[in-house]
């Protein structure tokens, strides 16, 4: 297994994408998963300057490991500023070199959503996926709440629905767990669409709110209950030792404080923790 840091993560700090290269080079991490945010920013603030750091990147031996954005497919009205979303995002993969460009399932419950709706958004993601197929990538759905992919089942349906190949999953292993299901259960039967993993923690079920995309991305949004991988419910040395051989990215998703201090800390566990169960 790969490891890699979340842009996202310093979404609220002043440093750059050659610091946060310098930084990921420093502590032995083998990528960085880029947020489309920043993808687009660095792109229209100096492409050259990008395709440097991107040299870079591949120089010191890692790589961009995945491109996180979201693509809107609940409305049939709105789907065309989708489509050129998603070129927009196919083009920067490609710059990228990233094979893999992750989104959600919508954004309502998978219990809230009727059939026909349901049917519309399994014909957009084909559509999508057919875009995605068209320039080598792969198009992951993350398994989140208030998604189409927020249960087990439902994620399960969805995968057999729209029945395309680019189509893989992000596995959340928190959120899978929120959801009710054994996260190595899930793994298991996930496991033929699984492609990459998102890794953060909790303390209590109580604090799962935090997690929240309108609170996450608030600068002044609770943070109360986000812990280290190794200090949360959710225990991961079950779930590493599934997961250590695999050949996938796994991203340290961390949305509190301290991004660095915390963020060295945890590939040095998992690297300690990996090693251990070799």
């Amino acid at each position: 297994m790969k490891l890699s840091l979340c842009t996202i993560t310093f979404r609220h700090q002043l440093i750059s994408f050659a610091q946060l290269v310098q930084f990921a080079h420093r502590h032995h991490f083998d990528g960085i998963e880029l947020w489309g945010t920043h993808a687009q920013h660095l792109y229209d603030h100096d492409r050259v300057e990008m395709e440097e750091q991107v040299r870079l990147v591949r120089d010191q031996g890692m790589s961009i490991s995945m491109l996180s954005d979201y693509l809107d497919i609940a409305t049939s009205s709105g789907f065309q500023r989708t489509l050129e979303k998603a070129k927009r995002l196919i083009s920067l993969a490609n710059l990228l070199h990233v094979k893999q460009i992750r989104t959600f399932a919508g954004q309502k419950a998978s219990q809230e959503v009727g059939p026909e709706e349901r049917a519309r958004y399994v014909y957009h993601l084909q559509i999508l996926c057919k875009m995605c197929q068209e320039h080598g990538i792969q198009l992951l759905v993350e398994t989140h709440p208030n998604t189409l992919t927020d249960s087990l089942s439902s994620t399960l349906a969805l995968l057999q629905e729209v029945n395309h190949p680019a189509l893989k999953v992000n596995l959340d292993f928190l959120h899978i767990w929120e959801s009710g299901a054994d996260p190595i259960d899930a793994y298991e039967q996930l496991r033929p669409w699984v492609a990459h993993y998102h890794l953060k923690n909790i303390s209590s079920s109580d604090h799962l709110p935090v997690f929240a995309p309108h609170n996450v991305y608030a600068p002044n949004g609770d943070r109360e209950g986000m812990v280290l991988l190794g200090e949360g419910v959710v225990d991961y040395g079950p779930i590493l030792e599934k997961i250590a051989d695999t050949d996938y990215f796994a991203s340290i998703e961390w949305f509190g404080q301290s991004p660095q201090r915390v963020l060295a800390e945890e590939v040095e566990w998992l690297r300690k923790a990996m090693m251990v169960r070799a």
